[in-house]
């Protein structure tokens, strides 16, 4: 007696579905393969078998600036001379 099976719809971008295509072809493997491998390993492993990691709080700082600046199209330095001083203070080179 056969398994049954049911379908899984993914949305993706189209860009990075055709390359990841690409990539697997290379390999011999569909897009269809490559989640049943996937959903296998989660289930054999119960893990996500990719390492995933909470950022720290430095990273959500930083993103939460990166989301401000981006609202209020602000500029956080007024020139590359002014960025580069920055950064030379932070990693005191």
């Amino acid at each position: 007696m056969a398994a049954s099976s049911s379908m899984l719809h993914v949305r993706i971008n189209d860009k990075v579905k055709a390359e990841a295509a690409a990539v697997l072809e290379s390999m011999g493997l569909s897009a269809s393969d490559a989640v049943r491998l996937l959903f296998h390993r989660i289930v054999a492993d119960q893990a996500f078998p990719l390492e995933l990691k909470s950022p720290n709080t430095r990273t959500r700082e930083a993103m939460a600036e990166a989301d401000e600046i981006m609202r209020s199209r602000r500029l956080r330095f007024s020139n590359g001379e002014d960025l580069f001083a920055d950064l030379e203070k932070v990693t005191g080179r």
